[in-house]
């Protein structure tokens, strides 16, 4: 398949799963408040791509949701370019991809974050994934969550699910505290095997994470909630601050690769607190 048409059918179904995921959180808000978005450039003086973020704050159920589209592209620095694949022979790239955070009111209600992406050098992959993280370790809602990634999985490649968990809890993990972020999820990078079959499985992702926090949200949104629990998310937010500004591959590409600094830094809380 030509590579035009591959960034075609990509950005095409990033933007499709935004406009998709926007509309079931206003859904879910009774469209009470809506996003605030913002369209940018990556470079105002020439055309290399950007991309629209919207922002929902100060909702009923949701504190502050974050739901990010690019399209960017042009060349990577060059003390990027031995970071990633093809990069060394020409720095020359194309990417695309969604990125969405999601930090709720209701403390028993866990932040989850998910992410797809296209990427073109010299060699053309996908990355992304999802995670889970609760003020409060809810083990029935761990269980169901990795039994739903599990079926996904096995729906395109029955070693899938154990190798992309192992990354994932491998990846959101916070050293400096010898703690995970949270229960897990999946992760993968670099796939790049068939690209037709890869697509239909990134696809899938994208709408397993629609259904999973669709599900949650239901389940737990009417739940009561005390200060105590406030004061755990709160700490809790301050570890997921910590590891997006410290290890996040997605942050540190976008503020290298002259990303939308606002859209970049939307996967922060709106309240965190340290001890």
């Amino acid at each position: 398949m030509n590579l035009e048409i591959k960034k075609e059918l990509t950005s095409n179904w990033f933007k499709t799963l935004q406009n998709a995921i926007c509309h079931s959180i206003s859904e879910i808000e009774n469209k009470n408040i809506h996003f605030k978005s913002t369209i940018w450039k990556r470079n105002y003086k020439k055309n290399e791509g950007g991309g629209e973020y919207r922002i929902l704050k100060n909702g009923k159920v949701f504190d502050k949701v974050g739901v990010n589209f690019s399209k960017v592209y042009g060349k990577f620095p060059k003390h990027f370019q031995k970071n990633i694949p093809g990069a060394k022979k020409n720095p020359r790239f194309w990417a695309s991809g969604i990125s969405v955070v999601m930090h709720m009111k209701n403390p028993l209600i866990p932040a989850m974050h998910f992410n797809t992406r296209y990427i073109c050098t010299t060699h053309d992959w996908f990355g992304g994934g999802m995670d889970v993280t609760p003020s409060k370790i809810d083990s029935k809602e761990k269980k169901n969550l990795h039994k739903i990634l599990k079926e996904m999985c096995d729906r395109h490649n029955k070693n899938y699910y154990s190798k992309y968990k192992k990354w994932c809890d491998e990846y959101f993990y916070l050293p400096h505290r010898k703690e995970p972020r949270g229960i897990g999820g999946i992760f993968f990078d670099y796939k790049k095997e068939n690209f037709e079959k890869d697509f239909k499985f990134v696809r899938d992702v994208g709408v397993t994470f629609k259904l999973i926090f669709e599900k949650i949200i239901r389940k737990k949104v009417k739940k009561k909630w005390s200060n105590k629990d406030k004061e755990i998310q709160y700490l809790k937010r301050g570890r997921y601050a910590e590891f997006n500004l410290l290890y996040d591959r997605g942050t540190k590409f976008g503020l290298q690769t002259g990303g939308n600094i606002e859209g970049i830094l939307m996967s922060l809380p709106p309240t965190a607190k340290w001890k």
